[in-house]
């Protein structure tokens, strides 16, 4: 072979590289793309079973702001919160808490809270509660969870939010005191959290800046 085809050689196969790279890394923007898109509608289906679509008319994904570490959110790290906002007025905010204390262990939930401080809804993302009794916790196997629907610090007075084996407003779960009492703990400290923070909650910057 001579210098000439080794030459020619060589320059296709760096063009095949160039190439194949090149494509690769174009499948892994398109691919990287897709799975955010899906990501954000699978938050957005999430984040409409606490704040109807015909609420608010801004992006809810997009529309966030980072909270800080805080005893009433119960997180050990920054999480993000969603703003509802229709005309440019507050609607609602969707945070991420944590109950730390339910039988198995922590128990996340997502708790959205109207601008007047009545809670929108609430909802376990994840727990390792007892299958059968603590697990009702969950939406889809018991409607328990909706009794935080429209309730705020007043209603009941805060005295009140607790379960009703203490003396309380709320419902405990049949065989099951200890998660549905961790979790109205847990509740009551968003509503105090939103209390605190409200206006900071709804401006560009974090609450704790």
């Amino acid at each position: 072979m001579t210098k000439h085809h080794i030459l020619i050689a060589g320059f296709l196969l760096s063009a095949f590289a160039a190439t194949g790279t090149g494509l690769v890394a174009l499948t892994n923007q398109i691919t990287a793309t897709r799975i955010q898109e899906n990501e954000n509608q699978s938050l957005l289906q999430q984040l409409l079973q606490l704040v109807p679509a015909s609420s608010y008319d801004n992006d809810l994904v997009q529309d966030k702001i980072l909270l800080n570490r805080d005893a009433n959110l119960g997180n050990s790290e920054t999480v993000t919160a969603y703003r509802a906002r229709k005309l440019q007025q507050p609607v609602a905010v969707i945070f991420p808490i944590t109950a730390p204390d339910g039988y198995s262990g922590e128990i996340h939930l997502l708790v959205g809270i109207f601008a007047d401080g009545t809670i929108a809804g609430t909802r376990v993302i994840s727990h390792k509660e007892t299958p059968g009794l603590g697990d009702k916790i969950e939406v889809a196997r018991h409607p328990w969870i909706l009794g935080f629907n429209q309730k705020s610090l007043t209603h009941p007075d805060a005295a009140q939010w607790l379960v009703k084996k203490d003396g309380g407003y709320f419902d405990q779960l049949t065989g099951a005191t200890i998660t549905p009492r961790a979790i109205v703990k847990a509740v009551k400290k968003s509503l105090l959290y939103f209390q605190q923070h409200r206006e900071a909650l709804f401006e560009e910057r974090p609450p704790h800046e």
